[in-house]
């Protein structure tokens, strides 16, 4: 792990000491940190109880042991977020163990590439399933857990610059689109109850999961060239910005999505062709 990917225990009170999170995707594809792995480390380092969900066992514990490892307390559960009974067993586990919840970062996703005209109305389902229903499901059983807790709570909902700049990605883009409504809707309904809810829009950040699709290392400059800073983005970035959006430090932010990507929406997907 190079040092510039790495974060330090926090110099400031974030507010997260003794709390409770929940990290759903919380493994990675493969070795190294993607966005969910990112978001559970450093919610550990800042005090929190970390609760690392995935589908993929060795994922989760690999996650944990690297909580584990710096001294921080984290707890691997395997589950399938898109079913009712596995969401309402995760938080009832979760409150079982560390006894409150406070934290809950909705990471599942996966991707689609066709259009209307091309997707398969089972495909289209699942897609929404995975990237939209997971979230409506884990916060309506982490919901009450939080308002339980007494301290009101934050979810972070992951999100896509897809759903901002629809690029070929049809059915992902949509259900990202819609991951920033539910955003919104679940941050009017719960403000009274003290639960913050905001949105994370990750741009082309390179991850496990990219690296596993056989990118290109043209591929990969491509990316880092689309942003204006000229920077290649990790799941440090985005894990960072949830742990913003988890901490006292937003406490006046809620229904936001917060765009992480380097500037790259700002100029359109072609700006290094352009400019050459």
């Amino acid at each position: 792990m190079s040092k510039e990917n790495t974060a330090a225990a926090p110099a400031i009170d974030l507010g997260l000491s003794g709390k409770v999170a929940i990290v759903t995707g919380g493994g990675s594809r493969a070795e190294g940190i993607g966005n969910g792995r990112a978001a559970a480390v450093l919610l550990a380092r800042a005090g929190c109880s970390v609760a690392v969900i995935d589908l993929d066992r060795s994922a989760a514990n690999a996650t944990v042991e690297l909580i584990e490892a710096e001294g921080g307390r984290a707890l691997a559960l395997v589950a399938n977020v898109t079913e009712a009974s596995e969401c309402e067993r995760v938080v009832a586990t979760v409150v079982e163990r560390y006894g409150r919840l406070d934290v809950l970062d909705n990471n599942v996703g996966i991707g689609s590439r066709k259009s209307v005209v091309d997707e398969s109305l089972a495909n289209w389902q699942h897609v929404m399933n995975v990237n939209l229903t997971t979230m409506m499901l884990m916060g309506k059983y982490a919901i009450p857990a939080m308002i339980a807790s007494g301290d009101g709570g934050s979810i972070i909902n992951v999100s896509s610059i897809s759903a901002l700049r629809p690029r070929g990605l049809t059915a992902y883009s949509t259900s990202k689109g819609a991951v920033i409504a539910l955003t919104k809707a679940m941050a009017v309904d719960h403000g009274v109850d003290g639960i913050r809810v905001n949105c994370v829009a990750p741009g082309p950040v390179y991850t496990p999961m990219v690296s596993s699709k056989g990118m290109t290392s043209a591929n990969r400059e491509g990316r880092r060239k689309a942003s204006v800073l000229g920077l290649e983005g990790t799941g440090w970035d985005i894990g960072n910005t949830v742990l913003y959006l988890a901490s006292s430090l937003s406490r006046y932010v809620t229904g936001q999505t917060v765009v992480v990507d380097g500037g790259a929406t700002l100029v359109g997907p072609k700006r290094e062709s352009a400019s050459e």
